[in-house]
């Protein structure tokens, strides 16, 4: 078998086969069969010797190989318990040096309730590769130290919830580079005002900015994919002012979208008790009552969560609880 730095095409389906895995449309399984696309991947999230990374989704192993290749500290997130075990030996035959080692109990947070975590350890004692066998969106904490970027093929059927749940729950990430269907990546990366701009975009903005950085043909994946992908580029931001939590903001967010073509007056009536005190909120906000969820940035959805929980009846928290 090929013990290059990267998974070839050969040897992707060889290791697929001897595990007897078949990729399934069930957990969003597509599997990258091209070493320059992986390299690309790891040059455009400017992954640097040393950095902690985190991957959801490895897969047989070619994206991790790759932020291996280029010095990072992996953790993998995997919810298929098959792959999750095959994944240590391949990088083992792949990186010479790594040795089976068994994380501290007394240092290491476990990832989620029962976990399992395997981990391969260079001689300098550095762990290089952290397994964790979970669903990545049940995972409250990450062993060792904090990660400072999110790098993945994120599964098709669940990337968006993914890079959000991990976005939220781990604000040690300064960046990510996704992977994801190309008509996902145009919703994360749109501006207020352009016709895909809607929740996955208002959300993301909350974090950071976004910006779509290549597309990738499908010829690349194993099994070919019905859709072309491409790459976003996510650099994390301070959240903007706001006198109201998050989960607040986002019910705003999601009640602007539900009905797309309402104007706010009206789509957010439910949440300001009808559509005349909607439109006091939204004045009150600096947002035309005309308006529509895609014409308001992030800021002015913040501004309008503030202006509601003042105005709801149970005072502040009302909104978003």
């Amino acid at each position: 078998m090929h013990t290059g730095p990267l998974l070839g095409p050969a040897e992707i389906r060889e290791l697929a086969d001897q595990a007897g895995v078949r990729p399934t449309k069930t957990l969003g399984q597509n599997f990258v069969l091209d070493g320059g696309t992986v390299r690309k991947i790891v040059r455009q999230a400017d992954v640097v010797a040393g950095q902690r990374v985190v991957e959801v989704g490895p897969g047989l192993g070619s994206l991790t190989l790759g932020l291996l290749e280029a010095g990072a500290d992996v953790i993998a997130v995997e919810i298929d318990p098959v792959l999750a075990r095959l994944l240590p030996s391949t990088v083992a035959r792949h990186v010479p040096g790594l040795s089976l080692a068994e994380p501290e109990p007394a240092t290491e947070p476990a990832a989620d309730r029962g976990a399992p975590v395997t981990v391969l350890r260079d001689a300098a004692g550095r762990d290089r590769l952290t397994v964790v066998t979970a669903d990545a969106l049940r995972v409250e904490q990450l062993p060792g130290p904090a990660p400072t970027a999110l790098v993945a093929n994120l599964p098709y059927n669940v990337s968006v919830p993914v890079l959000l749940t991990f976005l939220e729950r781990f604000d040690s990430l300064q960046r990510a580079l996704v992977m994801v269907q190309a008509e996902v990546a145009d919703r994360l990366a749109a501006p207020p005002g352009s016709r895909t701009y809607g929740v996955p975009s208002a959300k993301v903005a909350w974090y950071a900015t976004a910006r779509r950085t290549a597309t990738v043909g499908r010829a690349v994946f194993w099994p070919v994919p019905n859709v072309d992908s491409a790459l976003v580029r996510l650099d994390r931001r301070s959240a903007p002012p706001a006198a109201v939590d998050r989960s607040a903001v986002f019910t705003v967010v999601d009640a602007a979208f539900a009905q797309r073509r309402k104007m706010l007056r009206s789509a957010l009536a439910g949440l300001a008790g009808s559509s005349s005190a909607a439109e006091v909120v939204l004045t009150a906000a600096g947002v035309a009552p005309t308006a529509r969820g895609e014409d308001v940035d992030i800021a002015g959805f913040s501004r309008i969560a503030a202006r509601l929980v003042e105005a709801a009846p149970g005072g502040p928290g009302t909104v978003g609880t």
